[in-house]
């Protein structure tokens, strides 16, 4: 259970710091992927966060070499055939034929799609703090906070585009880069380095390494000064500007066509990640 002030999880770690809450991804030996596990337990500290009237901020961070290299794809706590306590009204993927495309759609709209808006929608000031990898699922989670804070040593990479799909499950990525940046970014899959992130926009800031958490507390700190429902209320609107821009029907859109491709590979080659080795994926 996740009911202290500061706390561990499996596979997560929280800790309060003044008026800032401290989330970080713990599986430092597998660069910061994340099964369903890690998951769900970020959003248990996200929610003890929201909840504690003292906190006035959240970040999120990844502990070792790695922000997030992506979603796991067969490390030895894949747990993709367990069960799991669901965050929304889907049902229950496993009840799912395996074989079908049914399975991996239920599971996504709940952990991937879903927690990214859930998260998206937190009334409190998130920040990412990024070093090394953040790859693929790291952005989704990146992508999900208000701002984005890295090492000026860190990369971004979305190369996806090899596994056969358009896209992570949730992909703003018009809406956080460029056009014709964003293109560039996911039809190549290369990678992105935080000063060329930043000068594009991507990002808020890319600082030294070794400045890199006092430059996020420091962040913290003022953004925990202003007034928490004033806060409140220009996230909203923010949120809101961006879903009239079409954000929302656009990234339901990208998910069909997801799950499309990946229903297609699965046919074609027997694997949802269009045929490719999953122990061959790594952080770069």
């Amino acid at each position: 259970m996740l009911d202290t002030r500061n706390g561990q999880g499996q596979f997560t770690l929280y800790e309060v710091r003044g008026n800032v809450a401290w989330v970080r991804m713990n599986r430092p030996q597998y660069a910061n992927t994340q099964n369903y596990r890690m998951l769900d337990e970020l959003d248990g500290w996200f929610r003890k966060a929201v909840e504690d009237d003292e906190v006035r901020v959240i970040v999120l961070a990844g502990e070792g070499k790695h922000f997030s290299s992506g979603h796991d794809l067969g490390t030895p706590d894949c747990d993709n055939d367990m069960e799991r306590e669901r965050k929304g009204l889907w049902d229950n993927h496993l009840s799912k034929d395996k074989g079908g495309a049914e399975r991996q759609y239920t599971i996504e709209q709940d952990v991937y799609l879903g927690l990214c808006r859930r998260w998206q929608d937190i009334p409190k000031p998130t920040i990412a703090m990024v070093q090394g990898a953040c790859i693929a699922g790291g952005l989704m989670l990146a992508f999900s906070c208000d701002l984005v804070v890295a090492s000026d040593d860190a990369f971004f990479q979305d190369p996806v585009l090899a596994f056969g799909v358009p896209g992570v499950e949730y992909m703003p990525h018009m809406f956080e880069i460029p056009t014709r940046i964003a293109r560039e970014f996911l039809y190549l899959g290369q990678k992105m380095k935080a000063p060329r992130a930043y000068e594009v926009g991507m990002i808020n800031r890319a600082v030294p390494r070794d400045q890199l958490e006092a430059e996020v507390g420091a962040m913290a700190e003022r953004l925990a000064a202003i007034p928490p429902f004033g806060f409140k209320l220009a996230k909203q609107a923010m949120n809101m500007i961006d879903d009239g821009r079409g954000k929302r029907t656009v990234n339901d859109g990208i998910f069909a066509m997801h799950h499309l491709a990946h229903a297609h590979s699965q046919l074609t080659t027997g694997n949802l990640a269009g045929g490719l080795d999953p122990k061959k994926v790594k952080a770069g």
